[in-house]
Order: C-alpha cells, then structure tokens, then sequence
C-alpha cells in the first residue's frame, strides 16, 4: 500500500474465489456498493482448477478496506482474502503497445527496448509492437516515453500479487 496525491493509501487485495459463473460479477459488485472505484483487476484459475484468484487495486482508507474484507467473506464464493503491503509483495503488469515507427523513429525505439529489457513482438513499414512486464512506474514511464513516438494502440493487464516470502494463499482444502 502506498499515498498517493489524493492522500488515499492504495491497497492490493488478493482474493481466492471459487471458479464459477458469476463469481466475478459478486465480487466486483461488492466493490461498488462499498464505493471503491477499482483501479486494476486481473482474474486467472489457479494451479487448482476450481479455484480462480482475483486481485484488485483500490484506493481508500484502512478502516473501509477492513470493513470490505469482511463483507467479502460473507459471499459463499470466497474462500480467502489477503491485503499486500507492497514492500512484502512481488506485483507487475504486461503491456502491449504500438508505436508509430518509421525507419528514423527504430533506433531510438530500439534503445527504449534495451532500457525497459522490452521485446519487440511485431514490425511492419510503419509501426512496432512491443511487450514490457514490470510494475506500475516502470511501465508508466516507458509509456510517457513512447508517447513522442505516438502511440497507436495499447492494452494493459491489471495488476497480478504474490506476497514475498515462504507465506502462501492457498485455498481451505489444501491447508
């Protein structure tokens, strides 16, 4: 967790559901009628099947963030929750993005590529595609930089957490 300039902490939740239709819908929803705008949410099974893991950034207060973990262990679908304080946690993102880049824009792209350790996945005449993983700032600023190259087009993951250490978030069959 960490301020920012709205003075609100922003928050890593990590929640275990189980991996059914509409478990993502519930949980989100929750955020809503709690009033946390989500900032980043990725969702992926885990290496159990019927167990998907959900991790959401938020913005707000600790006492709101507690108050939500609780409500969230009242919905079946959940079976743990787990707030990261981000120095105890490994988090990154995956952006794809396409820049302009005629034949005098790819050496200066290129160095980027090298700085960032990016890779570049397709070039045509014209445009480059490029692939960087890391945490929020660094893809941040690679992307204040590709924006003097002009940006055509870019998605980005949410944000994916593990706690550091030999501490786990596993399931409740496999404590």
């Amino acid at each position: 967790m960490y301020i920012n300039k709205d003075n609100q902490q922003r928050y890593t939740v990590g929640v275990l559901v189980d991996n059914e239709p509409g478990v993502l819908s519930r949980v989100s929803g929750l955020f809503f009628r709690r009033g946390f705008n989500i900032d980043s949410l990725a969702v992926g099974t885990t290496h159990d099947p019927e167990v998907s893991r959900i991790t959401i950034v938020i913005k707000g207060d600790e006492q709101k963030v507690e108050q939500l973990v609780q409500q969230l262990y009242k919905l079946i679908c959940v079976q743990k929750v787990q707030v990261m304080q981000s120095r105890n946690s490994v988090e990154r993102q995956l952006l794809l993005v396409k820049v302009k880049a005629d034949v005098t824009a790819r050496e200066g792209l290129m160095r980027l590529v090298d700085i960032f350790k990016a890779k570049v996945l397709d070039v045509t005449k014209n445009s480059m595609v490029l692939q960087i993983t890391g945490d929020n700032d660094k893809i941040d600023a690679l992307m204040g930089l590709l924006e003097d190259y002009g940006i055509l087009e870019l998605v980005r993951t949410g944000v994916v957490a593990l706690e550091r250490g030999d501490d786990v978030m596993t399931s409740d069959i496999f404590d």
